[in-house]
């Protein structure tokens, strides 16, 4: 059918549409589109500031149980690491598995007969803490550490390796649910 001006576009075709009522529905069609294209885009930007960082005072939370563990670690203080750790943490280290806070402290007692490290620094991955979930009580972070660990017959060894942990939140405080750590050669 021919577009006939003098009928503004009220004239019904061969198949019973009716072109304007046409257009009209065309018209809508593309505002739709066009709407929900300028949605998308103001929505795009909010999605991407989401992430699974805590908020700033849990990250420190987290970093101050590196600085702890560090700090009780190079002291040899096996109660002060455990204190660190919720009473059903996991301990996964490179001499196996350790179920419990009572025996992370034994683990580390025992351990601190023949090992005493000395300077551990433990550094986090740049984009640690991470959330777990959306309720903001179970974090996980990874990193690296390094220490010269002194035995008790021969100098001190230089260590370094890595880690993950996962750490639960315990009412107002934080503690370290599952650690894992590994050793790694130093290249010389």
């Amino acid at each position: 059918m021919e577009y006939n001006p003098s009928t503004d576009g009220d004239e019904v075709d061969q198949t019973g549409y009716d072109e304007s009522k046409l257009l009209e529905e065309q018209m809508k069609i593309r505002s739709a589109i066009a709407l929900l294209g300028l949605a998308i885009s103001l929505a795009l930007p909010t999605f991407a500031q989401q992430t699974n960082a805590p908020d700033p005072q849990t990250s420190e939370k987290i970093l101050a149980i590196g600085k702890a563990y560090e700090k009780e670690a190079n002291k040899n203080d096996a109660g002060g690491i455990s204190d660190l750790f919720t009473e059903d943490a996991v301990l996964l280290t490179d001499r196996g598995l350790v179920n419990g806070r009572k025996a992370i402290e034994k683990w580390y007692t025992d351990l601190f007969k023949g090992w005493h490290p000395k300077k551990l620094i433990i550094k986090f991955d740049g984009n640690a803490p991470n959330l777990i979930g959306t309720a903001g009580n179970v974090l996980w972070a990874t990193g690296e550490f390094s220490e010269t660990e002194q035995g008790n017959t021969g100098g001190p060894i230089q260590l370094k390796g890595d880690w993950s942990a996962i750490y639960n939140r315990e009412r107002d405080d934080w503690k370290i649910r599952m650690l894992t750590t590994n050793v790694t050669p130093i290249n010389k």
